[in-house]
C-alpha cells in the first residue's frame, strides 16, 4: 500500500516537473523579456534637450536611437547606454541626467521589438546592433570618449562589445553571470544551460576585456541576487572595482551616495 501510495506521488512529482520545464522552455522570451513597441509615429516627450536617430539596419528592421545631450556646449564624450529588459528607452530615459549633469552626452538604444525598434530578436542581432551603436558614437568621438554602460540584461551586451572594441571604462549596474545561470539560481533542479535560449555569458567576456571595468551591484537586489554577481569577480583585472552597495536593490542604485562619488570620479 506504502509503495502505490509513494509511486503515484512519484508521478505526481514527475508530471508537475516536467510540466513546469516545459513552460520554462516555451515560454522563456516572455519570462526574461518585457518589450513595450511603439508606433513609428510616436513622439518621445522628455524633460531634457534629446535628439533621435533612426538607423536603417535592414529592410525589415529599424534601430531607434535617442541621443540626450550634455549640460555644456563641449561635451567630455559619450555614454552609450544598454537598458534592461523592460518596456523601451522611455523607462530608462530618467537615468539620463546621470550622465549629462556631469557632462557627457548619453545615447540610449532600443532592442528589435523594444519602443520604436523593429528586427528579430536574437543574441547575435544584439551583438550586432551594439556594433553599429559604437560605430555611430565613433565617428564623432575618439574611442578615450566612449563609455559603455549596460544596466541589467544590458550588461552582458555591453560587456560584448568591449571585447570587440576599446572604450574609456565599461561600467556594469547590476550584471549577472549568464542568462541559464541567473535562471538556475532559481531553480536549480533544471538543466537551464540546455534550456535557455539565450546565454549571454558575461564572465567570459569579461576575460577578454582589456579595458577599466567597474561593476555596481546592490546587497539587496531581489531581481539578480548579488551571489551571482559576485561569481564575475574572478574574471576581473587587478585595477577593475567592484563596488558592493549596502542595502541596494535592483533600481534603485544610482540613489546612493557610493554611487554618485564613484561615478563623479569616473566622468570628471
Amino acid at each position: 500500500m506504502k509503495k502505490k501510495i509513494l509511486f503515484r506521488w512519484l508521478k505526481v512529482f514527475i508530471l508537475i516537473y516536467c510540466t513546469i520545464g516545459i513552460a520554462i522552455y516555451y515560454g522563456q522570451d516572455k519570462i526574461l523579456f518585457h518589450p513595450q513597441e511603439l508606433s513609428e509615429h510616436s513622439q518621445y516627450t522628455f524633460p531634457y534637450p534629446f535628439k533621435e536617430v533612426n538607423l536603417p539596419y535592414s529592410q525589415k528592421s529599424n534601430i531607434n536611437i535617442i541621443q540626450f545631450a550634455a549640460n555644456q556646449p563641449q561635451p567630455k564624450g559619450v555614454v552609450l547606454y544598454f537598458h534592461g529588459n523592460k518596456e523601451n528607452i522611455a523607462h530608462y530615459a530618467k537615468a539620463a541626467p546621470d550622465f549629462t549633469s556631469r557632462g557627457y552626452e548619453v545615447w540610449m538604444i532600443d532592442y528589435p521589438g523594444y519602443g520604436k525598434s523593429t528586427g528579430a530578436f536574437t543574441e547575435q542581432q544584439l551583438y550586432d546592433w551594439s556594433l553599429v551603436f559604437y560605430k555611430l558614437a565613433q565617428a564623432k568621438y575618439s574611442k578615450d570618449s566612449i563609455i559603455l554602460y549596460g544596466k541589467s540584461m544590458g550588461t552582458g551586451i555591453a560587456a560584448q562589445l568591449a571585447t570587440l572594441r576599446d572604450c574609456k571604462t565599461l561600467i556594469l549596474e547590476s550584471p549577472y553571470y549568464s542568462f541559464p545561470s541567473l535562471i538556475g539560481s532559481w531553480l536549480p533542479v533544471y538543466p537551464v544551460n540546455n534550456m535557455i535560449k539565450f546565454k549571454i555569458p558575461t564572465w567570459q567576456y569579461l576575460k577578454e576585456i582589456t579595458n577599466p571595468v567597474v561593476i555596481f551591484h546592490g546587497t539587496d537586489d531581489n531581481t539578480i541576487p548579488i551571489r551571482n554577481c559576485n561569481q564575475l569577480k574572478p574574471y576581473l583585472k587587478p585595477q577593475d572595482v567592484f563596488v558592493t552597495i549596502e542595502g541596494g536593490h535592483h533600481n534603485d542604485l544610482p540613489a546612493f551616495p557610493v554611487y554618485k562619488q564613484k561615478m563623479d570620479s569616473l566622468l570628471k
